[in-house]
């Protein structure tokens, strides 16, 4: 069976396919702070030293920005997987 759909050619339930759709105000919210923490990670090139335990490790501070952020990411979404 298909939905009905309206005069407007929207599907019944007012839920809107496509782009559109998908867009969110928080989606559009996540993108914006993703693209901001990108540049603010690559904006960063100087080098620095990061201590792990023991040695000390020299690199570009937006590689260790990136690491950071990477790990948070995998860390969030860990924890998002197993709130479900």
């Amino acid at each position: 069976m298909t939905a009905k759909t309206s005069e407007s050619g929207s599907k019944a339930g007012g839920k809107r396919g496509g782009l559109s759709g998908a867009m969110t105000p928080g989606r559009i919210t996540v993108l914006v702070l993703a693209a901001l923490a990108l540049i603010f990670i690559f904006e960063n090139t100087d080098s620095t030293e990061i201590r792990l335990l023991i040695p000390l490790v020299t690199m570009p501070l937006w590689l260790a920005l990136l690491a950071v952020g990477l790990i948070g990411a995998l860390v969030g979404g860990y924890f998002m997987r197993r709130r479900r």
